[in-house]
């Protein structure tokens, strides 16, 4: 039987000469994947509509395995993404990080809607790094490893200056930060900014202005978090750190602006 679903196309793999094999995140069922016959020919009617990072609504018969597409309209392809380097690859990178983090036709239909909006965000040009830093956060609740923010990790306090710690998994205050001489020193608003984008709901994005150096901070945190805790390997984080050098090297900021409400 066919079924309607709201999905975006997560990937695709060439399948025959003329076949594609789609993985879409879909609202109603979680992750699936479905055979579109006929989709790498350029005159088919799935051919626009299976492009990655496509959103729109999808026919598929579902099986246990591998289903069938039979049918789609888009409702936005996305196409600001695709056409800028870097926000194609800021794009690529959370997306990849959705399918490594998800089980196949697992419900989700929170991260169903994070990940929407978080793409449609970058296709209207908001700062493409704040916009992966909100996501990483969220992202840590899904993995099951959310680090301690709201108090010191060992001692409890939730007054001080904090700096974090990926042994200890979260932050320490400024009596316990010998603990871990590897720790990493956190600016108040770096501190801050990491609670927020934990907690907050992203339909709140405002504007305000983030320094490098609170960027360069936010990055290196949830960098070293996710190799020690989330065990995922992920081709596009490799290409992201190539990006920015050459963002650092041409001189670019990574998007029009960082948009967000404290």
């Amino acid at each position: 039987m066919f079924e309607m679903c709201e999905a975006i196309v997560m990937r695709t793999v060439d399948y025959g000469e003329t076949n594609k094999i789609v993985t879409l995140f879909t609202r109603e069922w979680g992750k699936v994947a479905a055979m579109a016959r006929g989709a790498k020919k350029p005159s088919s009617r799935l051919s626009a509509v299976t492009q990655p990072l496509s959103y729109g609504h999808y026919v598929i018969r579902r099986s246990r395995g591998v289903g069938v597409l039979h049918q789609g309209e888009l409702i936005d392809s996305m196409r600001a993404l695709r056409e800028d380097l870097f926000a194609a690859a800021y794009a690529a990178y959370i997306v990849e990080l959705t399918d490594k983090s998800t089980e196949e036709q697992k419900r989700n239909p929170y991260l169903f809607e994070l990940l929407l909006q978080t793409l449609q965000y970058m296709s209207e040009g908001r700062d493409l790094e704040i916009l992966t830093f909100i996501y990483e956060m969220k992202m840590l609740a899904v993995l099951g490893i959310p680090p301690v923010l709201d108090r010191c990790a060992r001692c409890g306090a939730t007054e001080g200056h904090f700096s974090f710690s990926v042994k200890e998994a979260g932050f320490l205050c400024h009596r316990c930060e010998a603990s871990d001489p590897h720790r990493f020193p956190l600016s108040p608003a770096t501190a801050r900014l990491l609670r927020l984008f934990f907690h907050m709901d992203l339909a709140r994005l405002g504007s305000i202005s983030v320094k490098e150096s609170t960027k360069a901070e936010l990055g290196a945190v949830l960098s070293a978090y996710y190799d020690e805790y989330a065990g995922l390997s992920l081709k596009t984080k490799r290409f992201l750190q190539q990006i920015g050098e050459w963002k650092d090297k041409l001189g670019l900021d990574g998007g029009k602006g960082t948009s967000f409400s404290l």
